[in-house]
């Protein structure tokens, strides 16, 4: 049972006249839970849990140095992942952290350092909106079919409406003069 679903429970026993403590003996739950639940029919949002310690930790300055003059090297002399990972190994003693953990906050980290830099990547993304009834997108092409065992090539008209993606599409077959928009061939 989710917690959504427990707390409906429990307001339907309040309703009923069920006491407090008779509902949480019922569900298994502690009275404040109760009290939670008939307050308000949606559970608090968990608490985010505090960040673990590393191991990473004492080597996150370097990493980041490095990554910082990486913005004025040429594109081929960049240091990359692994490359960072010999040498921390190498040069700074770094015992007990995997390949694994460097990548990934190299891979975290090289972005936003290239941004607090100012050189981070342009927001290019534009939003659309369109208003209802105001636009919408038509095709007209060829399409075979199968018709009675037969391939028959018939024209396809497509209409897309922007606003809410409904779509309608209609076909024409041009040799027997049949249609189904009304057209005459």
């Amino acid at each position: 049972m989710s917690k959504v679903e427990l707390f409906a429970a429990i307001r339907r026993e309040s309703r009923a006249g069920m006491s407090g403590r008779a509902t949480a003996t019922k569900y298994r739950v502690s009275r404040h839970t109760v009290s939670d639940a008939l307050a308000s029919a949606w559970p608090r949002e968990r608490k985010p849990l505090p960040p673990r310690p590393s191991v990473l930790d004492r080597f996150k300055p370097v990493i980041d140095d490095i990554l910082r003059t990486d913005l004025d090297a040429p594109r081929k002399q960049r240091y990359t992942a692994k490359r960072i990972y010999d040498r921390l190994l190498d040069e700074h003693g770094m015992h007990g952290v995997s390949y694994q953990v460097v990548r990934g906050y190299v891979a975290e980290r090289k972005p936003k350092v290239r941004a607090e830099a100012g050189r981070g990547p342009v927001n290019v993304f534009l939003p659309q909106t369109h208003r209802p009834g105001d636009e919408a997108e038509v095709d007209f092409g060829e399409v075979v079919i199968n018709l009675r065992g037969e391939p028959v090539t018939c024209m396809l008209f497509s209409l897309r409406l922007s606003f809410s993606g409904k779509a309608v599409h209609r076909s024409v077959d041009r040799t027997n003069g049949v249609s189904d928009l009304g057209l005459a061939a």
